[in-house]
């Protein structure tokens, strides 16, 4: 940790920037990139995190000096729990599949979360017993429901209504109404749900664009619905996607080096998917104002691009130093 978190660090939650990526936008067609990263622990996340822990608090599943928060998770949620409610004065414990890279397993430990690894995919599947970071931290859980909480990101709705009632409004201010089609990658549905239907009730006309990784895929926070159960947050809200675009492992990181070298942003792989299936989306439309979120930066994935070579060791260190200061440290 870069120092200790106390509860004022709540109060940094959301009201991210809206970055017009100007070496894409054209006089027609404008990108937009809501940068999630500006967020206390470093991704869109945090939207939800904190909604479902004040959520839980309120009826009484959440107790100071009493109840732990275990929850299954690839990185991003797990991050966001663990540094919110260790400011809130509640200790964490995550099940996340050893796949995740190192410098998200360090910034977990980092911030006082107990690890539990489990040999799952990295995106794992979320059918009833087929999951095994789920399965886990239930099985860790149920026994002791007098102790642990798992929020569930993927049934609880205060994930949908943390974009609902934040990302979905910020956009639509930031944007002045103007925002015509709206893309986010798609993990647990809670971000595109929730931004979406809130966006869709502004402007019936307004397209949305979810966006799935390929199989076998290295995008950490990505699904392919084909390879995993669409988790039932999402099931219950599905019909607001109008397209669905799948986003493939090189298209993504070469994204992941053109936003670096044109805009001067260092993002994550779910971003490169975001801003690949925009491009590709803007080539069968003739105007719009096109927002996408981008979930994360690149500070946790030094060894993914390392091993995938996707940037050299120099764009990597230059690329640190163009990010905001945050309170997770890989």
């Amino acid at each position: 940790m870069t120092s200790i978190i106390g509860p004022e660090i709540l109060q940094r939650i959301g009201n991210t920037p809206l970055y017009e990526l100007t070496s894409y936008s054209t006089e027609n067609i404008k990108f937009y990139a809501k940068l999630e990263w500006y967020n206390p622990f470093g991704s869109v996340k945090d939207r939800a995190a904190y909604w479902m822990i004040k959520d839980a608090e309120k009826k009484g599943l959440l107790v100071k000096n009493k109840s732990i928060i275990i929850e299954p998770t690839s990185g991003n949620t797990g991050i966001a729990l663990t540094g919110i409610a260790s400011s809130m004065g509640y200790k964490v414990e995550i099940v996340i599949p050893e796949k995740v890279s190192e410098e998200t397993k360090k910034i977990l430990r980092n911030l006082g979360a107990t690890l539990h690894e489990t040999s799952d995919d990295l995106c794992p599947r979320v059918g009833a017993g087929t999951d095994q970071s789920i399965a886990l931290a239930t099985a860790i859980a149920k026994p002791r429901s007098d102790i642990y909480y798992m929020p569930n990101q993927y049934e609880n709705d205060s994930n949908f209504l943390a974009h609902y009632e934040s990302t979905g409004p910020e956009i639509w201010e930031q944007t002045n109404a103007k925002v015509t089609h709206f893309f986010t990658g798609c993990g647990t549905g809670g971000t595109i749900t929730g931004t979406g239907i809130f966006l869709k009730e502004k402007n019936k006309n307004l397209k949305v664009v979810a966006i799935q990784a390929q199989q076998n895929h290295l995008l950490q926070g990505l699904r392919n619905f084909e390879e995993s159960s669409m988790p039932d947050l999402f099931k219950r809200r599905e019909t607001v996607v109008d397209r669905w675009m799948t986003a493939t492992n090189q298209d993504s990181f070469d994204a992941v080096k053109d936003l670096l070298h044109k805009e001067g942003l260092f993002v994550g792989p779910s971003s490169g998917s975001v801003m690949s299936s925009m491009l590709k989306f803007s080539k069968e439309i003739d105007q719009g104002v096109i927002v996408g979120i981008f979930a994360d930066d690149g500070r946790k994935f030094k060894s993914l691009y390392k091993e995938q070579n996707v940037l050299a060791e120099s764009d990597y260190a230059s690329a640190l130093g163009k990010l905001p200061e945050l309170y997770i440290k890989p």
